[in-house]
């Protein structure tokens, strides 16, 4: 696929997470989950009872595969930015943290994510935070003028990963931090599951081998890149939900029970720390 085709795929596949409530991808075992179960998913991958209690209804989407924003340090006076922002969820978060001095800026491609963001920022009060519709390679944003990037389950649905790192590097402050929660792979997909358009929804298809996104981070210039965090995530548990049978009816003749299977154990979370 190419990268055009990618990002009509994905673009149109949040924009019906937004007016639908439903997630892109599938079980709460996994990064993603399904909206009725936004809570629990939060709950499983870093978030407090607190911090879900404290944003406004309908930010969590049950969208994320880790809590960046916990482990961003964030201080008060910083200025955030947010790589695929989706309902605001960790934006919100972030903005708490911040407070007033500082700022919180959510980078969206989805129009309808923008609106929802924004439509939550107003129920919640948040004056700290804006929403900007923009795609995390081209990032509406000045050089050298945020303190810390935080991003959730995001960079992973990216073809070209080398220009969203480069971009992050841009706009960090000198001695500027990264910290991202994302999915990747331990070994190569199946081709069926790899090329499937679907699969790109799912959150896997976009995914790259472990070695090969730390490489892409230091090519892009950032230092003391590390996996604080990883957890296994069995291929064949992306596909068990209701949303996972409908993508499994659709390529049903390429993709078999058997190579679901012989995905199992290929991917995982990760939370990865960086400095500029």
């Amino acid at each position: 696929m190419d990268d055009s085709k990618v990002k009509k795929i994905v673009r149109e596949g949040y924009a019906d997470v937004a007016k639908q409530n439903r997630s892109c991808c599938v079980p709460e075992s996994s990064c993603c989950g399904p909206t009725n179960s936004a809570q629990t998913v939060a709950k499983k991958i870093g978030y407090s009872e607190e911090e879900l209690k404290a944003v406004p209804e309908g930010a969590n989407l049950g969208l994320g595969c880790g809590n960046p924003v916990a482990l961003a340090t964030l201080k008060q006076g910083e200025i955030v930015l947010d790589l695929g922002s989706g309902g605001g969820f960790d934006c919100f978060l972030a903005a708490t943290k911040v407070g007033s001095n500082g700022k919180v800026i959510g980078v969206d491609m989805t129009p309808e994510m923008i609106d929802k963001a924004r439509e939550n920022a107003g129920k919640g009060g948040y004056e700290n935070v804006e929403f900007r519709l923009g795609e995390i390679e081209h990032l509406p944003a000045a050089d050298n003028s945020v303190d810390a990037i935080i991003s959730n389950c995001v960079i992973n649905l990216s073809p070209a990963k080398n220009k969203v790192f480069a971009e992050a590097y841009r706009i960090l402050k000198p001695g500027g931090r990264l910290m991202i929660s994302d999915v990747v792979l331990l070994k190569e997909l199946p081709v069926e599951v790899r090329d499937s358009v679907e699969a790109y929804i799912g959150c896997l298809s976009g995914a790259v081998l472990k070695d090969e996104y730390i490489r892409i981070m230091k090519a892009a210039g950032f230092k003391d890149v590390k996996i604080v965090n990883e957890t296994t995530v069995p291929a064949d548990v992306w596909f068990s939900d209701e949303v996972a049978k409908d993508i499994i009816e659709k390529i049903g003749s390429t993709l078999s029970p058997e190579k679901i299977k012989e995905s199992a154990d290929s991917v995982a979370s990760v939370q990865v720390y960086a400095v500029k």
